[in-house]
């Protein structure tokens, strides 16, 4: 089964001639590539209608990265006038880990990282089997179900979950709440998608009050339990204000599951457009698979995904003095959108880049950034779909998309709301 239809060169070359993040028209969003391609050869420096830049190719997207000195991820000037001054929103999106600079930045990624080392990380392998087992149990009972809801979106709402600690019966909201928050970093809201966002920011907000402060009351073990880390802070008088715990605590949960839900069942979707590759992938595994002997296998696979749909396919920066990029003399205060999506496709550094190619070496796809905001959980998102892809494969080699999937329409993050499937 095709999912995306293609489309027209003379279609791809409407879309690119116009571009504007702002005003994407409806076939852009199932297949946007040829137009990243389009721009990526024609303006790969290009000056949008309102005043910022689009950068397409790899190499000046690497560059903005190294460059933290010239190039802030603060947002407060860029988000101010989209959300409005004092809004839930605001707030969120200017205090979070991922839109800021040091020393914000460096102080809230360090306690993170403090528990997400290579041992904390080895010790969740266990209950991550036992979960996406439990899940594909499941759909065995029912002979299919749905890629996302029934496999995909479970998995990293329990493993951030359990992170936090957030009590079983208290997950049920958390989904929601994330793909709200997350859906209102697109380029262009409508009223509705603002007053959701807003709205669930504050729900959100209450709910971890509660949290927090039953937390305080009875700590976790810091080498685990990242909330109460952050709550601790450092060991060395480093903690974070109460609204910067809040707010870091819905990114991780935020930036933990949209990204990795995304990335499973972009999978997924992708092996059935692509049944020369998951063949090559399911001989490899085989009946009686040895999963420790497949990690470097799966690693590589789980990489290729990414490259080829990334889960973020966007991201900005904000000039803070007058520069060039790419040959091209950007302004001091120049907003830039970072395409991911288009740089992991780039055929300066990827061979046959429009190629899903699971055994592809030295994949330099930046899928989870690069430089100091590289993303912080890249193992553990690394390790869910691994797990979650390699053992549904194992366990379903025969499954079948029984309906054409459904995209969920947004330029920033590439993924699925639905993907009927059934196992045979």
């Amino acid at each position: 089964m095709q999912v995306t239809q293609p489309l027209t060169p003379q279609r791809v070359r409407e879309i690119a001639a116009g571009f504007d993040l702002r005003a994407l028209p409806p076939d852009f969003h199932a297949n946007p590539y040829p137009v990243y391609a389009a721009l990526r050869a024609s303006e790969p420096v290009r000056a949008m209608p309102d005043g910022s830049w689009f950068l397409t190719r790899h190499a000046d997207l690497v560059a903005v990265y190294r460059d933290a000195q010239v190039f802030s991820s603060d947002k407060k000037v860029e988000f101010t006038p989209k959300y409005g001054a004092g809004s839930p929103l605001l707030e969120h999106h200017t205090t979070s880990l991922v839109f800021n600079d040091p020393p914000l930045h460096t102080r809230v990624r360090k306690l993170i990282m403090g528990a997400l080392t290579r041992r904390a990380i080895a010790d969740m392998e266990p209950g991550l089997v036992t979960l996406v087992d439990h899940l594909l149990d499941g759909i065995a009972v029912r002979g299919g179900g749905d890629l996302v809801e029934d496999f995909a979106s479970a998995i990293p709402v329990e493993i951030i979950g359990n992170l936090l600690d957030v009590p079983h019966a208290d997950r049920a909201p958390l989904r929601g709440w994330s793909l709200a928050i997350l859906g209102a970093l697109e380029p262009k809201l409508t009223p509705e998608q603002e007053e959701l966002g807003q709205r669930s920011v504050r729900e959100f907000l209450d709910y971890l009050r509660v949290l927090v402060a039953e937390r305080r009351r009875h700590p976790g073990d810091p080498e685990h339990d990242v909330l109460t880390r952050l709550i601790r802070g450092d060991g060395a008088g480093e903690q974070l204000s109460e609204t910067e715990l809040l707010h870091n605590c819905i990114f991780i949960l935020n930036a933990g599951h949209e990204t990795t839900t995304n990335l499973i069942g972009n999978a997924l979707v992708a092996l059935q457009e692509w049944p020369a590759e998951k063949e090559r992938l399911l001989e490899s595994i085989g009946p009686h698979p040895d999963w420790n002997a497949l990690e470097p296998l799966m690693t590589l696979a789980v990489d290729e995904f990414l490259r080829f749909e990334s889960s973020n396919q966007l991201g900005n920066r904000r000039a803070l003095r007058s520069c060039q990029v790419g040959g091209v003399t950007l302004p001091e205060g120049a907003l830039v959108t970072l395409c991911i999506g288009a740089a992991n496709r780039d055929p300066a550094v990827f061979a046959n880049p429009e190629m899903l190619d699971l055994r592809r070496e030295n994949n330099r796809h930046l899928a989870f950034g690069f430089g100091v905001h590289q993303c912080a959980g890249l193992s553990l998102a690394r390790l869910e779909g691994r797990i979650a892809i390699g053992r549904f494969l194992a366990r379903f080699p025969g499954y079948r998309l029984t309906g054409t999937p459904t995209r969920g329409g947004r330029a920033r993050f590439r993924g699925f709301l639905r993907a009927p499937f059934a196992i045979a």
